[in-house]
């Protein structure tokens, strides 16, 4: 059998050859992978000359090609393409990932040698970088049990496994989950209120089902976050809602109870072999964030400031449902609905006004040309680059001299083989290999509104954001500049990388850069002034509300994390966490049989375990940073370049902190971000 991995690839900037990658090669070219990095690490632990720096530290960063090559198309794809039969395979390579790699950090002889490096680090005459290489090298055995004695190394080894076991199969079970569910509207009048495209893709997604003649509507983003905002029909939208939150809580055999519970008792017992009274001690050692206090005094700061706000907002819209004229109770289910008409009566401003002027191709046009005029770089669509699904688009990324320096592919639309939201991901991260620079393929997979028969794809300005949001991870991993792999582009603690990011959604509500891409698909108008400072001023409407629910996730995230192993054993109630951890933000009544924390793939199925809060985190830092070009301009060109040259290009390669003082030139402060939202004059 020709297998593609265990071949070079033939293909334009030797991007993976999806169009030749079969379910069945995946574990093959694993299998080799491991054998070859293994003799790799074997041969480095094996050396008679005495450790160094480039014969220990470095030559342990430039192996497991071959194994990097499979895991990172492997892993992609069970995200982004994904199948029953990919699903098996990536549940059987995870064990032995995790075997293989507890293997390398329970190397004896390896570790003796690492260690050796270590403590004579002086001696090396090291460039900060390689500082960081060797800090971080050391730091991860240490923290992945390499100084555990031999009984509490071996239970460390099948915990890791486990570990790993329970995160897919958690992730696989919302995925079905999320695919399993579909309302079925068969008269039109239960379709009132909802916008004439929203209704049409209804329509053609009943067909695809099997539905003809009527609407389907899924709990995919484009389906049920319009069907909860605008469809008058109130008993639709509580059960669209209960069914949304009762994924994988139904007792089933997708019921991710259980998991989670698992999950929480062995990432407290990871911890305590290691030394660490909680799992979140363990995290966030490893954070700018430091310790679990600062990071509880961090939620609990800016909960007092907005939660008094909140109350207000939802008070507000009581008051509105009374005018209006609703006989019930504001529910989960209404907020949506009345917050979205409140919004439209008081700033005479809805996703139906905006979206004509957010045609998809336009607002991938507008985010390249914001990143040219920024980081002087530009895109150039190649269809000669393999993709995996015909959707996806491959494009070369050209820096100022027109040099290729990444491969950038882009991945719109919902459909059943990728799980829900948004993510940037990576296929090769950027390195310098023999002094020559190893280009980046980078890659965003979103679930954006599709066209319908009668409309091209328009998108909500939420969605716009979205857009500008991955755009800014990508352009981290795009215009790294590091010798490194594992120090490049997003390879930063948690609690910064969000900065590129946020930071970049800023633009989606300024004049100048909606002017490069945001006109009327028919008629070719720009949007009007005035729909921007609508836009701006409803940016902040129902702020102080939004806060208290990212900042009542990241309170759910530390009473997962935040607890000793003795509690995370005694746990029999899921529910029950939960609504401990929820009780200082509820605004609304509690919903019986509806659950987040079983859907919670941030923190379950993610890497966001303990790090929920850096959301909020990052938006301190990027209201921070966005000040600077508020004040420059906001295409000032050296602002730009600075932040390119300090934090995009630098990946990991130095602490986040330093890295943000170089650009800013001081530490951030959460004024900028308090005005922005409302909550400071």
């Amino acid at each position: 059998m020709n297998n593609p991995f265990l071949e070079p690839y033939n293909t334009p900037f030797e991007v993976p050859p999806f169009d030749r990658i079969k379910n069945e090669h995946y574990m093959p070219a694993l299998k080799e992978g491991i054998s070859k990095a293994r003799a790799e690490i074997q041969a480095i632990a094996d050396s008679d000359e005495a450790p160094t720096f480039k014969n220990t530290i470095e030559a342990m960063e430039a192996g497991g090609d071959l194994l990097e090559r499979v895991t990172s198309v492997l892993f992609n794809l069970n995200s982004a393409e994904t199948n029953d039969e990919l699903q098996a395979v990536a549940r059987d390579a995870s064990p032995l990932l995790s075997e293989f790699d507890n293997e390398i950090k329970q190397n004896e002889k390896l570790w003796q040698r690492i260690k050796d490096v270590y403590s004579r680090k002086e001696e090396f005459d090291l460039t900060d970088e390689q500082k960081m290489l060797l800090e971080k090298t050391y730091k991860g055995f240490v923290r992945s049990g390499a100084d555990l004695d031999g009984k509490r190394k071996e239970r460390y080894k099948e915990v890791a496994i486990e570990l790993s076991k329970l995160s897919l199969q958690f992730g696989e079970n919302l995925l079905a989950e999320t695919n399993d569910y579909l309302l079925v509207i068969d008269e039109e009048k239960d379709l009132a209120g909802l916008p004439k495209d929203v209704v049409s893709r209804a329509a053609e997604t009943a067909k695809q089902k099997g539905h003809e003649g009527k609407w389907a509507f899924t709990l995919q983003a484009p389906s049920y976050i319009p069907f909860m905002e605008y469809a008058d029909k109130r008993e639709l939208r509580e059960e669209l809602f209960k069914a949304y939150m009762r994924k994988a809580f139904k007792g089933n055999d997708r019921d991710n109870q259980e998991i989670v519970k698992k999950l929480a008792a062995l990432r407290a017992e990871k911890a305590a072999l290691l030394g660490y009274s909680t799992y979140a001690e363990y995290v966030l050692e490893e954070r700018m964030a430091e310790t679990p206090d600062k990071v509880q005094d961090f939620l609990q700061d800016l909960l007092e400031r907005a939660m008094p706000k909140a109350k207000e907002e939802v008070e507000e819209i009581k008051a509105f449902m009374q005018e209006l004229g609703a006989d019930h109770d504001l529910q989960r289910w209404d907020w949506a609905y009345y917050s979205e008409k409140l919004r439209k009566k008081k700033y005479d401003l809805d996703d139906e006004l905006t979206k004509p002027y957010f045609k998809l191709e336009n607002c991938i046009d507008g985010v390249f040309q914001t990143a040219e005029k920024l980081f002087d770089i530009s895109f150039r669509k190649n269809d000669e680059i393999p993709v995996y699904h015909e959707d996806v688009q491959a494009y070369e990324v050209l820096d100022a001299d027109g040099q290729t320096t990444a491969i950038f592919f882009a991945d719109f639309f919902p459909r059943d083989g990728k799980r829900g939201g948004a993510w940037m991901t990576s296929y090769r991260d950027q390195r310098r290999f023999g002094g020559v620079k190893v280009i980046p393929h980078v890659s965003i997979v979103c679930n954006f509104t599709p066209s319908s028969a009668d409309t091209p794809s328009l998108l909500k300005f939420d969605e716009v954001k979205t857009l500008f949001h991955e755009f800014g991870h990508a352009l981290h991993g795009m215009l790294a500049d590091t010798h490194y792999a594992s120090l490049s582009g997003t390879h930063v603690y948690w609690d910064f990388v969000e900065l590129p990011s946020q930071i970049l959604e800023n633009w989606c509500y300024e004049k100048e850069c909606l002017d490069l891409f945001a006109k009327h698909y028919e008629t070719g108008e720009l949007i009007p002034a005035e729909y921007v400072e609508r836009l701006k001023k409803s940016a902040i409407y129902h702020e102080a509300y939004a806060t208290v629910r990212q900042l009542s996730f990241g309170l759910l995230d530390l009473n997962w994390h935040h607890i000793t192993p003795e509690r995370a054993g005694t746990i029999d109630d899921v529910s029950k966490v939960e609504q401990e951890a929820f009780a200082p933000t509820d605004l609304f009544p509690a919903v019986p049989g509806t659950n987040m924390s079983v859907q919670f793939g941030h923190i379950f199925g993610g890497g966001y375990a303990s790090g929920y809060y850096s959301y909020k985190w990052a938006e301190v830092l990027d209201a921070d940073a966005f000040s600077v070009f508020q004040e420059k301009g906001v295409f000032d060109k050296e602002t730009a370049q600075r932040f390119k040259a300090t934090v995009l290009s630098q990946g990991g390669t130095q602490h986040p902190m330093d890295l943000y003082k170089a650009f800013r030139g001081q530490e951030p402060k959460p004024d900028a971000l308090l005005r922005r939202a409302g909550l400071k004059d």
